[in-house]
């Protein structure tokens, strides 16, 4: 089989990980002011994690022993994957708009490799550096909305900067997940992660309701929920993981760069946000970056 009809014939599998992916931002702008932003990201792997548990429990029983061996990295893997990666996207999308997201998130391969450089001692070759400050050019220019002098008057609390400590959180997981062993199961791995996360959700969602936020029940809010909680996380892991074992990690990765193009007409169509130039010039330097930096390396994913 060549690889042109291998991927016809995956298209779906190619198809909905991403859309559900940008689905996901979109959901957590509509919410916003509805659905205060930790609660949500509690409520959306409760629900995930009702729903996969049956279908894993006995893989997890036959899996503890690899749980406890490897448990720094167990748990390490679920409070940045699960914990922190979606609870920051969804206070960014709070304060940002779901188009900045979703470009942001773009340049997540770019800060894997910057981060595995820093910290694990990968190499860096000339087309990566090139490809790392290009992109980074590109993401500073959606930050200050295409002026730098924006710069001196960005603060801590900008939903474009909770959301590229997002993607960092991101970095992290991708790296950790990418050494996790082969025999530990994926998918009760990751009930695992949601079993280690949701506590600590728990308490940052009583806290945030406490404080005096408010869910405003209706029929958006429900279907919102239960969109995050069933679809990007179950759905779109189940289909991605499928499309890997199909046509390999390098060719399945190449969905994620699906998820801007996807998400960005969804916000503008949905949300009825709008596409500045600025947004055009940072996407296509973000891009420029990872097409450079992988002209003689791999493509690693990121996801929502």
């Amino acid at each position: 089989m060549t690889a042109q009809t291998s991927v016809f014939k995956n298209l779906p599998l190619l198809v909905i990980p991403p859309l559900l992916w940008a689905g996901n931002v979109i959901a957590a702008r509509g919410l916003r002011g509805d659905f205060p932003p930790l609660t949500l990201s509690f409520g959306r792997w409760l629900i995930s994690l009702m729903i996969l548990l049956p279908f894993v429990w006995k893989i997890i029983r036959h899996d503890k022993a690899l749980y406890r061996k490897h448990a720094v990295r167990v748990v390490g893997t679920a409070l940045t994957g699960i914990m922190a990666f979606n609870t920051l996207v969804y206070i960014g999308a709070q304060t940002t708009s779901g188009t900045n997201i979703l470009l942001l998130n773009s340049c997540s391969p770019i800060l894997i490799m910057l981060i595995g450089a820093l910290f694990y001692g990968q190499t860096l070759n000339r087309f990566q550096v090139s490809g790392l400050l290009l992109s980074l050019v590109g993401v500073v220019t959606i930050i200050v909305q295409g002026n730098f002098g924006n710069i001196l008057d960005l603060h801590p609390n900008n939903g474009d900067l909770w959301m590229f400590l997002a993607v960092v959180c991101w970095a992290f997981y991708t790296l950790w997940m990418r050494d996790m062993p082969l025999e530990i199961n994926r998918f009760g791995l990751m009930a695992v992660q949601m079993i280690l996360a949701l506590p600590i959700l728990l308490i940052f969602a009583l806290w945030e309701l406490l404080g005096g936020s408010s869910i405003v029940w209706n029929t958006n809010t429900v279907i919102g929920l239960a969109y995050v909680g069933i679809f990007p996380s179950l759905v779109a892991y189940c289909c991605y993981t499928a499309l890997i074992v199909r046509v390999g990690a390098l060719r399945a990765g190449l969905t994620i760069y699906l998820i801007p193009v996807f998400g960005v007409l969804a916000a503008v169509t949905l949300l009825n946000e709008k596409f500045y130039f600025y947004h055009l010039i940072g996407i296509a330097t973000i891009f420029g970056g990872i097409i450079l930096s992988n002209k003689k390396s791999s493509k690693i994913p990121s996801a929502g």
